[in-house]
């Protein structure tokens, strides 16, 4: 089977489940329980998405999501954002580092954490412009969308151990 590529008003999508969507292209052919997932779930939050079957088969890309009609977009969107629920941190309350573990005290969109990483270098993580991923211990995920949107004592809090 070759690979279908969605872009524009070429298909429609009906959300199913969670984090499952139905397709249906234009052309008539239709496809049901699939998976939305990121190819490049770091850096490519709204490029190259891809659809796999209920065996972990492809079965179409989104190459722009961007491109799509609006309420299409929708659809894809919150499935990813279910499968990928990472919380994001709002406010920084305390950073401490000791015997090596840095323990940081934050407020997120989904409540307080206390976030302890080990290891700063693969814990603590500045992606691209102003992104920030954090891993915990427990590799436990936690995003700060934008350094520049963070109040001035949390961004010195962290600025330290960037």
């Amino acid at each position: 089977m070759e690979r279908i590529y969605i872009e524009h008003d070429m298909a429609r999508f009906v959300r199913k489940d969670i984090t499952l969507v139905d397709l249906e292209l234009y052309d008539g052919r239709r496809f049901a329980n699939l998976e939305p997932r990121r190819l490049f779930p770091l850096t490519g939050l709204e490029k190259y998405i891809t659809l796999l079957d209920q065996e972990g088969k492809e079965v179409a890309v989104i190459r722009d999501l961007r491109t799509l009609p609006a309420e299409e977009r929708k659809t894809i969107e919150e499935c990813l954002n279910e499968y990928y629920l990472i919380p994001r941190v709002t406010q920084i309350l305390s950073c401490r580092e000791k015997y090596g573990v840095l323990t940081i005290k934050a407020n997120t969109d989904r409540g307080p954490v206390s976030i302890e990483i080990r290891n700063i270098l693969h814990g603590l993580k500045l992606l691209y412009g102003s992104r920030v991923l954090l891993r915990d211990n427990n590799d436990n995920r936690y995003e700060i969308s934008d350094l520049n949107q963070l109040d001035r004592a949390s961004r010195a809090m962290l600025d330290a151990f960037l």
